[in-house]
C-alpha cells in the first residue's frame, strides 16, 4: 500500500457517506476528488478490452474494473477502468489489491478527466512500475500505448487509430489487442 494510506481510507470513508450518484465512478487523483459519468460508448470499450485479456488469460484472470487502488504519490487512490494484476496474487490484509501487483491498465477517456489519464496518473503509472498502460480516446478515435516505465515516465509510447490492432505481444499481456469495433463520441 502507499505511503497515504491512512489519508485515503479517510477521504474514501467520507465519499461513501455522501450521495454519489448511481453510474459515477469517484477517485482521488493527486488529492482532489473526481466524479466521471460512466457513459454506453466508454463502458463498450471497456468490455472489449476486458474480453481481449479474458480471451488471452481465461476467466479466471484476476481484472479489476472501478476499483480503489492505492498509487504512490499524494493521495492517488485510483479506481482505473481496468487493471489486471499479477497471477496468484490475493488482496492485502486491508481487502485492497497493491500497485506493486498492476501489470496493465486500461483507462478510457472522459471529457472532463482526460488531462488526469494522460498527466498525472500517466507519471504515476509509470511511478508504480506498470509495464503497459493504454489509454483510448473515443474523442480522438485512438489509443495511447505506454511501455517501459523508467524514472517516473514511460519511454515507449505508441499511438493507433481505431480499428487498427495494438500488438501488446512481447509485453506482460502478451496479447494482439482489437480497435476495430471500438465506438466514437
Amino acid at each position: 500500500m502507499a505511503d497515504h494510506g491512512d489519508d485515503l481510507d479517510s477521504w474514501f470513508e467520507r465519499l461513501e457517506r455522501m450521495p454519489v450518484p448511481e453510474g459515477y465512478r469517484v477517485e482521488i487523483v493527486e488529492g482532489f476528488v473526481h466524479m466521471t459519468p460512466q457513459r454506453n460508448v466508454h463502458w463498450q470499450i471497456i468490455r472489449r478490452i476486458l474480453h481481449a485479456l479474458e480471451t488471452r488469460f481465461g476467466m479466471e484472470v484476476v481484472v479489476l474494473s472501478d476499483v480503489r487502488i492505492d498509487f504512490p504519490g499524494h493521495l492517488n487512490g485510483f479506481c482505473p477502468d481496468l487493471a489486471k494484476v499479477r497471477d496468484g496474487v490475493e488482496e492485502d490484509a486491508h481487502g485492497r489489491w497493491r500497485y506493486q501487483d498492476v501489470e496493465f491498465v486500461a483507462e478510457v477517456i472522459s471529457k472532463g478527466t482526460a488531462a488526469n489519464d494522460y498527466g498525472p496518473k500517466r507519471l504515476t503509472y509509470a511511478t508504480a512500475g506498470v509495464p503497459v498502460y493504454v489509454i483510448a480516446d473515443p474523442y480522438t478515435g485512438t489509443c495511447h500505448v505506454y511501455t517501459d516505465p523508467k524514472k517516473g515516465d514511460y519511454r515507449t509510447k505508441l499511438t493507433v487509430a481505431f480499428g487498427a490492432e495494438i500488438d501488446l505481444t512481447g509485453t506482460v499481456v502478451d496479447l494482439v489487442l482489437p480497435t476495430e469495433e471500438f465506438p466514437r463520441e
